[in-house]
């Protein structure tokens, strides 16, 4: 199965993007510093998640009326454009990218160019589609910029354990990923030193 088959449909993936950067909100103080983040209102009818791991690679997922992109960059990969001298991106990477969603990268801070892979799925398509650059999933980052989109509450505790080095509980932690409402005492538990009004304000910034 290629990484593309493991993406769930485009509504599901913002779901989950939006309880990642919840999570993150509540555990991390400050938000520089967070893996994930969501912005509901990144422009007109578009939404932006976005994960960061500070070490210079980066997933930017956009959801729009027209359909869903998702750009990622490794900059390890060879594919980066500051791999080559002339630091030119792949040109496979673009390849057969639908003009119903080139706006979504016309943003200065997407930074285009800055780009290792590119996966889309326009509105009323069934499948998943990404540029022909000729080379593996391992390496243009996608495989691990794409598993670092956590589908489950048990993953998401190994991440966490590992990011924040400290163990979360899993109860709880399944039911933000259920869905249910976040209190302040899910709030309390789970980060004890988060100025939970300051969290309950974020979080309300997501649509929480």
């Amino acid at each position: 199965m290629t990484i593309i088959e493991t993406l769930p449909e485009p509504e599901l993936l913002r779901k989950q993007m939006i309880i990642q950067a919840a999570l993150d909100t509540i555990l991390c103080e400050e938000d520089y510093l967070r893996y994930h983040s969501f912005d509901p209102s990144w422009g007109p009818n578009v939404s932006l998640a976005k994960i960061d791991n500070g070490a210079g690679d980066h997933l930017f997922i956009l959801f729009a009326p027209e359909g869903t992109l998702l750009k990622g960059f490794d900059h390890e990969s060879e594919l980066s454009p500051y791999a080559n001298d002339e630091e030119e991106t792949d040109p496979g990477i673009y390849e057969k990218f639908p003009s119903t969603l080139v706006h979504l990268l016309d943003d200065a801070a997407l930074e285009r160019e800055v780009v290792t892979f590119c996966i889309w799925r326009e509105t009323g398509d069934t499948s998943w589609e990404k540029g022909n650059a000729e080379v593996s999933e391992d390496v243009d980052g996608s495989s691990f910029l794409i598993g670092t989109i956590f589908q489950t509450a048990e993953d998401y505790v190994d991440f966490a354990k590992g990011y924040y080095e400290q163990q979360f509980p899993l109860a709880i932690i399944s039911q933000i990923y259920q869905g249910l409402p976040i209190t302040a005492e899910m709030i309390q538990t789970l980060n004890p030193e988060r100025d939970v009004e300051e969290a309950l304000k974020e979080l309300a910034l997501l649509g929480l």
